[in-house]
């Protein structure tokens, strides 16, 4: 059975149906990205990722890297698959053509991301830590900087990583020990280790990048004496040829659960006193930077394990289409009755339809965030600009957050599809499982992004963003309510965001009284109701798409397609938003046991 990574017809649908990105080409940024062009792109990335891509995912797990006398091996496949990437210009899509860039649509890069990460997103983790780290040198960087390293960033041929992780200091940033002193010439001797550092020694480019946060002598504690500096593997030359090492040592790389084919790297800096950085940006403004690749980085998570439960949905979808085994229920006492595909199996669909439906909502949750980036380069207007960027850093914990954690869920169930063979390494299945569970962890734990979303996002302006974004989800509401068989789905939307604004005031209060341990033991519930309003909404609008191309009388290839969007609507407003529902009931109870039991109540002694 042929691996099938991502639903083509979906993707369109979402691009030129959800959104209508060839819209943007009456823009003069996005001008030569009409429909036909979009199509173009996307279907070459579709190519790439097949037939050069996913054939590295088995080996790449199998093989993993190899580490030995500071150096890191990739897996043999891995050096077509790269240099043909670097080759057709896929590893900066949305950035300035000035510096090697694409210059198209994020929406559309997204796209092309999709197919990408789901053939084998710990190959992608290589080019995607690039593209992050030279974000901050187009917006952080001297002159001089951007001139020295963005181009060979953005195509490729240098890499780039985030040096934050410390080995004491772990998600607590501000207790970083890494030192920065200033030399004569204005750069700085850096000292320290950094630990799981994706990406961060391999064979793939002739130089690494690493932005690497460090304290100067004499700094304020804490993260607000943090500054960013470049820090390269080798050195570069006035005239851009590489100079000597940069005395920056990779001591070992993890064994992992699963991403074995990216290098996760302890990495020692100055160990001989010979590492040479210089600042990025401003003195001890370096996490303010960093928020910038964050944002970035997070959006690349959610779309990592959006490529592991994409990939486990067409995988299993198409294998109980194929796999026949026991008889029909209702033929059950018929001892003649042939044996059916599974797929004709109640709790087999359910499991597919919950698939489905997590699958095509997530990917309308990536794609829309990433056009709320288009739509702030092609507005004149600095209202909409703010009201666009306020929502995209209101969705960017749900997109991380909730999106990796159902994505384990999703990929769970496509072991389950499987059955026995779902658990052995024959099929891909399993490795999608454990490949997925990291990003559950890295880029700031899903606890963080609750807390994030709670503690930052929710009161952010005033709670403008918020309740933008419910304005938006009262559009669909009203769309949604002109086609009769929409309005029960409508209904059940509309309670749940109405009980989401509830829950968001009671938990804002609670996070500013006497009771904020409390308030923010529900930070993650918090985030799992409001990722489920919010994928209720996006799955809702597609519905409602559907339903007018219905009405209007769509060609008769469509017509399941169409039919699908509105049973995923169906069963997630139905089945899971009730659940919802009593979730939030459970925070607005705010049970503070977690809070008051003791620590020695926990037991394990």
């Amino acid at each position: 059975m042929a691996q099938v990574i991502a639903d083509r017809r979906d993707v369109e649908f979402v691009l030129h149906e959800q959104l209508n990105v060839g819209d943007l080409s009456q823009h003069e940024k996005y001008a030569e990205f009409n429909k036909k062009t979009i199509d173009m792109v996307i279907k070459e990335a579709r190519n790439l990722a097949i037939k050069e891509i996913l054939p590295t995912l088995k080996e790449g797990d199998e093989q993993g890297v190899k580490f030995e006398n500071g150096q890191v091996t990739t897996p043999e496949s891995f050096k077509r698959a790269y240099e043909l990437l670097c080759e057709g210009e896929w590893t900066a899509l949305p950035e300035d053509p000035e510096w090697g860039g694409g210059g198209m649509p994020r929406s559309v890069a997204l796209a092309a991301g999709d197919y990408f990460n789901g053939a084998n997103y710990g190959f992608m983790m290589y080019a995607g830590l690039t593209h992050g780290a030279a974000l901050l040198v187009e917006h952080f960087g001297t002159e001089a900087q951007k001139q020295t390293y963005l181009r060979k960033m953005y195509t490729g041929v240098w890499g780039g990583t985030m040096l934050l992780t410390e080995p004491e200091a772990g998600s607590d940033v501000g207790a970083l020990t890494t030192t920065a002193v200033k030399n004569d010439d204005g750069t700085y001797s850096i000292t320290g280790s950094k630990i799981f550092i994706s990406s961060g020694e391999h064979d793939l480019c002739e130089n690494i990048i690493h932005p690497v946060l460090a304290r100067i002598e004499g700094a304020p504690a804490g993260t607000k004496g943090i500054s960013l500096f470049l820090v390269p593997k080798f050195r570069v030359n006035p005239d851009g040829s590489l100079g000597e090492f940069n005395d920056v040592v990779c001591t070992g790389v993890e064994e992992k659960m699963g991403l074995h084919s990216n290098a996760t790297c302890s990495l020692t800096l100055g160990g001989k006193g010979k590492c040479i950085g210089t600042l990025l940006g401003e003195e001890n403004k370096g996490m303010r930077a960093m928020f910038l690749m964050m944002n970035e980085a997070r959006l690349l998570v959610g779309l990592q394990g959006f490529g592991c439960a994409s990939s486990s949905y067409m995988n299993a979808i198409n294998y109980a289409r194929e796999r026949v085994q026991g008889r029909h229920l209702l033929k059950m006492m018929d001892h003649s009755a042939p044996s059916v595909p599974i797929i004709q199996h109640p709790d087999v669909r359910r499991m597919l339809i919950t698939m489905k439906a997590y699958v095509e909502g997530m990917r309308s949750l990536l794609y829309y965030t990433g056009y709320l980036s288009d739509l702030i380069t092609t507005s004149d207007s600095d209202e909409e600009k703010a009201k666009y960027q306020g929502m995209i850093d209101l969705l960017i914990p749900i997109c991380k957050g909730y999106v990796t954690d159902r994505c384990w869920d999703v990929c769970s169930l496509g072991v389950q599809v499987y059955g026995g063979y779902g658990y052995i390494k024959e099929y891909p299945q399993e490795q999608l499982l454990r490949d997925s569970r990291i990003l559950m962890i890295y880029e700031g734990t899903n606890g963080i992004q609750a807390m994030d979303l709670l503690g930052r996002k929710l009161g952010f302006n005033k709670g403008k963003p918020i309740m933008d974004l419910m304005g938006e989800i009262q559009k669909t509401l009203v769309q949604a309510k002109e086609f009769e068989s929409l309005q029960p789905m409508a209904a059940s939307v509309e309670a749940a965001l109405n009980k989401l604004g509830e829950v968001a005031m009671h938990l804002g209060g609670k996070a500013m009284s006497p009771e904020v341990l409390t308030a923010f033991a529900y930070a993650h519930p918090f985030l799992e109701v409001s990722g489920d309003v919010v994928l209720s909404w996006l799955l809702l609008w597609r519905a409602t798409v559907a339903a007018r191309k219905l009405e209007k009388g769509a060609k008769k290839k469509d017509q399941a397609f169409y039919e699908g969007q509105i049973k995923s609507a169906e069963y997630f407003t139905q089945s899971v938003l009730p659940v919802s529902q009593g979730k939030m009931r459970s925070i607005l109870a705010a049970n503070a046991a977690a809070i008051e039991i003791s620590e020695d109540a926990f037991g394990g002694k």
